[in-house]
């Protein structure tokens, strides 16, 4: 008797074993459960497609191989040496920036520039770096819209909207995306009371601005980082106020009186980019450990 049901344990578990493991074979999601850098990359541009980058950028995989498995991202505004031996002490193996690490093409790789040195520094960490410049910029729910909602805005669209053809494997569709936004206060905000809320909301030291504009802000368009090419397009669409990172000196004139001009700093109105990597990736990939860099990458002080 004892020797017939050890011959039935036995059948039984090979049975068992045998269907458990043609499920598993059958579900390769499951047996997978490491993520690539791959998958990281597929769960940013399903977000933010590559085709919506400006021509003159440089967004993508910067530094790495695709089939490598990820220990952990760390996010960041800026790759920097500082940057990336925090993502050694963290034991991460992937960092996922906003601006691009490699912006123009390297024709050597020694300690002559900061540039240089970060791509030597994370090949010698088995580190991967991607970055998500313009296509975030460009992309609904992008970075114009996190600057949105940090103000409170409502009924936010696309300030320039345009379509972008982008495939998807071998289908392509039209995406919709643009540059900058423009959304409205749910009440009108004296100027003043305005701008000190936007110095709080992004932790600006200075803020530039123009003459403070004698009627109530309402209606805001936004454009962060280097923006200030979309002041006519928030002047046509007779926004109360606009608010980018960076504008050019003469460009301040002929505007007092007609719209209320604010800037934040470059890297004040990008820094919440790493909210959204967090976001993007997190529900992709939600077992995977995601760092938000403790470093001010900000290479601009203040007195």
């Amino acid at each position: 008797m004892a020797k017939t049901a050890r011959k039935q344990i036995i059948f039984h578990f090979s049975f068992f074993t045998f269907h458990f493991l043609s499920y598993l074979c059958a579900r390769k999601d499951i047996v997978r459960m490491s993520v690539r850098v791959q998958d990281v990359i597929d769960a940013l541009e399903d977000f933010a497609p590559l085709p919506l980058q400006e021509s003159y950028d440089n967004a993508g995989l910067q530094v790495g191989l695709t089939e490598t498995e990820v220990s952990g991202v760390l996010l960041c505004l800026d790759v920097t040496e500082g940057v990336i031996g925090e993502a050694v002490e963290l034991g991460c193996n992937m960092i996922v920036s906003h601006h691009p690490l490699i912006f123009h093409g390297l024709k050597h790789l020694t300690d002559a520039d900061a540039v240089q040195r970060c791509v030597r520094m994370a090949l010698q960490n088995d580190i991967a770096i991607y970055s998500a410049h313009t296509n975030l910029d460009a992309a609904v729910d992008g970075v114009n819209y996190m600057m949105a909602e940090r103000l409170g805005l409502v009924d936010v669209v696309l300030l320039q909207p345009r379509q972008v053809a982008v495939s998807f494997g071998t289908k392509t569709r039209s995406v919709q995306a643009g540059a900058g936004v423009i959304g409205y206060l749910p009440e009108g905000e004296d100027s003043l009371a305005f701008l000190q809320r936007v110095k709080q909301a992004f932790g600006v030291e200075c803020l530039m601005h123009n003459e403070l504009l004698s009627r109530p802000i309402q209606s805001v368009a936004i454009c962060g980082g280097a923006g200030d090419f979309l002041l006519d397009e928030a002047l046509r669409a007779q926004a109360d106020a606009f608010l980018t990172g960076e504008m050019h000196y003469h460009q301040y004139f002929g505007h007092d009186g007609q719209i209320q001009i604010g800037v934040l700093g470059h890297y004040q109105s990008e820094q919440y980019t790493m909210d959204i990597f967090n976001q993007v990736i997190g529900e992709r990939c939600p077992r995977l450990p995601l760092f938000k860099t403790t470093l001010c990458t900000n290479p601009i002080k203040y007195l």
